[in-house]
């Protein structure tokens, strides 16, 4: 279940490690008489010394118009008053929902992940302490949201007078996680609590297919595995969203010119991707090449 999270987040664990120089993530294209749409797969940390661009990618942002990512209204203030109101529940502490076994075992992922303590976590939900379990050791490691593809669009973008939009709000993102039931959180939790151990491994599989522009292996690492344990899930996180996204690109080929849309790299593999739900609304998309 903690691919849920991952998946989430457009696999914004992928940068355990740096990326190598020659790493070329997948771009793909739609067009049609008049509108050319790129379509980019993201990460949302990196380690300060990471490389991920090259010839081709820059063109097609060189000759985009405009950014459309999945959220623009991330910043601290925003961010924090959605988890205190959405995330934050003091009285059904997680002590009370797990058994004392669980959460002794999360007491030890918590050490082990570099939190300070319990306490803060217990009074958490359990999809934000899943949350936060993911993401401490990744940030104690020295990764930066700063330095994310999608916030380095942003600003790249931003400098260059060039408008960027959304897909969706910080708000609908968190909704995902947060409406979910307390039981689907709970195994959320549980299993993210279980694989802590694990997931360098995983994480650098993953960040191994991203840099290699690999999408069925992202899809067969992610998609996949969440596909078979919470096809519920599944369908809320990816499948529903992607076809919501397709239908709102189908709508930019309206308009006349050229378009970067980064979405997180997830949303861009398998056979429920965006590019899949494109094609059922009869529009085709194409690899572009990258010698």
């Amino acid at each position: 279940m903690r691919h849920a999270v991952l998946a989430l987040l457009a696999a914004l664990a992928l940068a355990l490690l740096p990326t190598p120089a020659l790493a070329k993530p997948a771009l793909w294209v739609v067009k049609d008489a008049d509108t050319t749409l790129y379509l980019f797969g993201t990460i949302h940390l990196l380690p300060k010394d990471a490389d991920w661009h090259y010839d081709a990618l820059d063109h097609a942002l060189a000759q985009s118009d405009a950014l459309v990512v999945e959220i623009t209204d991330d910043n601290p203030a925003n961010m924090t008053a959605l988890v205190l109101r959405l995330g934050i529940d003091a009285a059904h502490p997680l002590s009370t929902l797990l058994s004392s076994g669980d959460f002794h075992r999360l007491e030890l992922a918590a050490r082990k992940a570099g939190l300070p303590s319990t306490a803060a976590l217990n009074v958490m939900r359990p999809w934000l302490a899943t949350l936060t379990l993911t993401l401490a050791p990744l940030t104690k490691a020295g990764l930066d949201p700063a330095r994310g593809v999608d916030r380095q669009l942003r600003d790249m973008m931003s400098k260059a007078g060039k408008p960027v939009r959304a897909l969706e709000t910080a708000e609908q993102q968190i909704r995902f996680l947060a409406d979910m039931p307390t039981a689907m959180q709970l195994d959320m939790l549980r299993q993210t609590v279980r694989e802590a151990d694990h997931a360098s491994i995983e994480l650098q599989a993953l960040l191994d297919a991203w840099q290699a522009g690999d999408d069925a292996g992202i899809a067969r690492l992610e998609n996949d595995l969440m596909k078979r344990e919470t096809p519920a899930l599944y369908q809320r996180l990816l499948v529903q969203r992607n076809a919501l996204w397709a239908g709102r690109i189908k709508a930019m080929l309206d308009t006349p010119g050229t378009v970067f849309i980064a979405v997180g790299a997830a949303h861009l593999a398998g056979p429920d991707s965006v590019q899949a739900q494109l094609q059922k609304l009869g529009i085709s998309s194409a690899r572009v090449p990258a010698p």
